[in-house]
Parts: C-alpha cells; structure tokens; sequence
C-alpha cells in the first residue's frame, strides 16, 4: 500500500517510522518540557491529551488562550506533517475560535488534514474538554521550510 506524501509516492511501511520520528520530535521539544503533552499521529490525523495546570492560567484563573491555541496548532501542524518527510513544515496562518473556558482537568486536541497539494497543507483541529465538550476550533495552512526535518530535535531515533 503506497500514500502520497507530497510530490512523491512512499511506501506504507515507512509511514510508521515517520509518525514515530514526528512523535519523537514533539516529546524532545524544549516548550513540550513545559506542558508534558502525550501525542499519537496517523496519516492525515493527531491527537494529543495534556493535563491543564495552574501555571497555565491567566490572572482570571482559568486557560490561557495561549495553550488553546497550542493545543489547537500543534493538532492541525502533526496532522499535516504526517504527509511530509523531508521539510519542517511552518504554520502560515491560524485561525482560533475559543468556544467555552476551563481551569482544571485533561484536554485533548484533534487534528486533520483537510485540503493538500503540492505547496500547503490545509489543517483543522477540535479541542475537547474531559467531559468530551468542544472548547476550542481552530484551523491553519501549514508549508514546507527549508529546514531539513532530519536536523529536527528529536526527529531522527537512529
């Protein structure tokens, strides 16, 4: 079975050492230090599940939009990436919608790719709350950098 990275045909087989590189990538992010998100990534999806914590709330005492939107770009950005394996991929614009504020508990944000051709990458993605409520929505355009993703932290295991 063969899928369509972009502008090439790639072998199933290693679609999974790809995911498994990406998810690598994410856990050896300097900023993840901070947060400590689990991810898992399929082709053209993510999902990632992060416990909230007070120091990650605005002086209202609840979610920073900052880690809404995070969650959200992080979700949409694998999505994307699972279909490129020789450039980071950049965001080059996201839009937020922030539907329902919470302070405490597991969020978990769902990513997909919608939309791809041979120069973006289309991206949405959900944010739920642990009662499986929708608390956030937001979508992105993703492009390849010219920074090659095997110099990626994290992103080679070999």
């Amino acid at each position: 079975m063969e899928f369509l990275f972009i502008g090439e045909w790639v072998d199933f087989r290693m679609n999974q050492r790809h995911f498994n590189r990406l998810v690598s990538m994410y856990e050896n992010a300097p900023i993840n230090q901070y947060f400590n998100p689990k991810m898992e990534i399929s082709l053209g999806q993510s999902k990632i599940e992060m416990e909230i914590s007070e120091n990650f709330h605005h002086s209202g005492k609840s979610l920073h939009g900052s880690v809404y939107f995070k969650m959200l770009d992080d979700a949409a950005f694998f999505a994307a990436s699972s279909y490129v394996d020789d450039n980071f991929l950049v965001t080059t614009t996201f839009t937020t919608y922030l539907t329902r504020s919470m302070s405490k508990g597991v969020i978990r944000s769902k990513g997909e790719v919608v939309n791809k051709n041979n120069t973006q990458i289309i991206s949405e993605s959900v944010l739920f709350d642990d009662q499986n409520r929708e608390i956030a929505r937001g979508s992105g355009i993703f492009v390849q950098s010219k920074f090659p993703l095997k110099n990626a932290l994290g992103y080679s295991l070999d």
